[in-house]
């Protein structure tokens, strides 16, 4: 048929709106040869010419009987409204959260609980094929259990979407869907302790942002291990780019990790005298976002639950009181106040400062120490080591880089010992992997976290495109049967402008070892380096900002704290003092420090990375590598 008969008098197509996204409309004057426009009436009945090109022409809408169908792939017309045209009318007209894209599942978020998750829901799809029933997680799921059982083959279910989307939640339908149908055939519980994990997680890994009151600021990927009869015998799980920043600053209406607000809830409780908490006001690691409070959530009966799979995965009620005691010190760490000297290039803090009494007293750590090297760094060159005071800037950032890396310290411990508990010694035949992990992310301020979160969602994008794109198309030109290439956007160039060799975090480690690299030099680097880049744009009324065209949407990062967070520079001197800490689990924490970078994943890594070159031992801060460094390295 050709173009000339497809957009007909009659025919029905999609145009762009500024309000609507896309609207409908008819046309009601046959396209010919040379036209310049197209006689259009839409669904108020006006009458538009809308201008046309033989190669820029509306998408044509498809017939109404095709409309509200369970899968995408059945649409004659697959292209942006179409899709988004079906979806709504599912969920508005039938109440319908979940389609099928092939292989995919589209989920929408309600933001309600729904009726459809419960028991006698996961045994009606036990059993059944993907396509035999409505589109739900739980049929995803019986896929994937399915195939690990049938074709002997390991599987992973990748949840993905931008932030507030639902994939948390649908990642923990996923979990007890094998919990359920995958049951451990002996009194174990081991499925339990699998999702007993969740509560704990998300205590201390989720918080509110202003797009969703319960946001994971952490990846995870959590394989579920099964027998040779399939049942559950364990599991293992691996956590990624944990937002370390939020732990001592939260922008307006967004709140610090949720483990804060359960502790300061449950301040009254008598085990808890002494940690001298209160009201999570009075903390200003838990007050800058504003009003601290979730509606419909009730952080004292929350913090019931973590304790609950605390004791459930087995950690000790003396190691529940070590963590909390640990929790409640970066509180009072945020607290203590350090004030400029005279001379402005000197700070101290006040004689008898009681959060810094506190926070000595709860780590079990020497005080007068403390005092000293919140304020002072050491210094050494070829021929002395020195003692410098930080001015009242450095002091700040760098008591904030203590607390954040006392948190991810003992973020990593807590991950250890859920996976202790979720271990077995039983050999495993199978798994199925869950991974979930941040959504794209844009606001109104993006900064260096952003950049991190962004940058692993391009590379999940293209996992996704490789996967059912490219590795699709290659097999049926294997078997040779007939098949129309499709164009789909290889995001591959945005990555390379990221990670390449001079890419954005090359450029940015580079600034980071200049003696007095700024962020407004990196940004002037960016600009001359990547001016021309077709997903690299510098704003037109900023210097200090830059655009990346992601697959996603454009984002403007602001560079202001770049390099800062990618340095994340803790003092030598006062890791030794925790590490000399009269507590066993609190100087555990920092034992291995040297080796305290992200876990590196397994299997050949694309990055070939450089050595430093050997410069002079630095006792002032630990050797490791710069944030981005080890972001690049974790999502390989």
């Amino acid at each position: 048929m050709s173009v000339y008969e497809l957009y007909s008098r009659y025919t029905r197509v999609w145009i762009p709106d500024q309000e609507e996204v896309w609207i409908s409309a008819e046309i009601i004057k046959d396209y010919k040869e040379g036209d310049k426009v197209l006689q259009l009436k839409l669904e108020d009945e006006s009458v538009v010419e809308y201008p046309v090109s033989p190669t820029s022409l509306p998408h044509l809408r498809n017939p109404d009987i095709l409309v509200g169908e369970n899968d995408l792939t059945a649409l004659s017309y697959l292209h942006e409204p179409a899709v988004l045209h079906n979806l709504k009318v599912r969920f508005l007209e039938s109440n319908h959260i979940y389609t099928y894209c092939g292989i995919v599942l589209v989920a929408i978020n309600p933001y309600e609980q729904l009726p459809i998750y419960g028991e006698d829901v996961i045994y009606a799809y036990s059993g059944q094929n993907m396509g035999d029933m409505d589109p739900h997680i739980f049929a995803v799921a019986e896929e994937a259990y399915k195939q690990m059982a049938r074709d002997e083959k390991n599987q992973s279910i990748i949840v993905s979407g931008e932030s507030g989307a639902g994939k948390t939640v649908s990642a923990k339908y996923a979990m007890r869907y094998f919990a359920t149908v995958g049951g451990s055939a002996s009194e174990t519980n081991v499925e339990e302790k699998v999702l007993a994990s969740s509560p704990i997680m998300e205590a201390i890994g989720n918080a509110k942002t202003t797009r969703n009151d319960n946001s994971s600021r952490f990846g995870k990927y959590i394989q579920i291990g099964f027998d040779k009869r399939y049942h559950i015998i364990g599991a293992n799980m691996r956590t990624y780019l944990l937002e370390k920043s939020r732990v001592v600053f939260q922008a307006e209406d967004e709140r610090n990790y949720h483990i804060f607000y359960q502790l300061c809830a449950s301040a009254g409780l008598p085990e808890f005298a002494d940690l001298s908490l209160s009201q999570a006001e009075e903390f200003f690691y838990t007050s800058q976002g504003g009003d601290i409070a979730i509606d419909g959530v009730d952080d004292a009966d929350d913090f019931e639950k973590t304790r609950q799979a605390f004791t459930l995965l087995g950690v000790k009620e003396s190691h529940q009181m070590s963590i909390f005691r640990i929790i409640a010190s970066i509180l009072h760490l945020g607290n203590i106040e350090i004030s400029s000297e005279r001379d402005g290039e000197s700070s101290s803090l006040s004689k008898g400062d009681k959060s810094l009494n506190h926070f000595c007293t709860l780590l079990g750590v020497e005080h007068d120490q403390m005092e000293h090297w919140l304020c002072h760094r050491k210094l050494v060159t070829t021929s002395e080591t020195y003692v410098k005071s930080m001015s009242v800037q450095q002091a700040l950032n760098a008591r904030n880089a203590l607390a954040k890396h006392i948190y991810a310290q003992l973020f990593n411990w807590i991950v250890q010992h859920v996976n202790k508990a979720l271990h077995t010694t039983s050999k495993q035949h199978s798994f199925i992997g869950v991974l979930d992990i941040y959504g794209f992310e844009t606001f109104e301020i993006n900064s260096f976290e952003q950049f991190c979160i962004n940058y692993a969602n391009e590379k999940l994008q293209q996992q996704f495109n490789s996967h059912v794109f490219k590795l699709e198309q290659e097999e049926y030109m294997k078997e040779q049967i007939p098949w129309t290439l499709i164009d789909f956007y290889d995001n591959q160039p945005c990555i390379d402008l990221i990670e390449a060799k001079l890419g954005i975090l090359d450029l940015l480690d580079e600034e980071c070892k200049v003696p007095k690299g700024t962020d407004q030099n990196w940004a002037q680097k960016l600009y001359d380096r990547h001016g021309s880049s077709q997903h690299f744009k510098k704003p037109r009324m900023s210097n200090v900002s830059f655009i990346v065209v992601h697959f996603a949407d454009m984002v403007e990062y602001q560079c202001d704290g770049f390099l800062e967070k990618n340095r994340d520079t803790i003092y030598e001197e006062q890791i030794n003092i925790l590490k000399a800490s009269k507590y066993q689990l609190v100087a555990d924490l920092f034992q291995d420090d040297k080796n305290a970078s992200a876990p590196i994943s397994s299997g050949k890594s694309k990055i070939n990375v450089r050595p430093a070159k050997p410069a002079i031992k630095s006792a002032n801060k630990e050797h490791k590598k710069t944030v981005g460094h080890q972001v690049r390295i974790q999502i390989v």
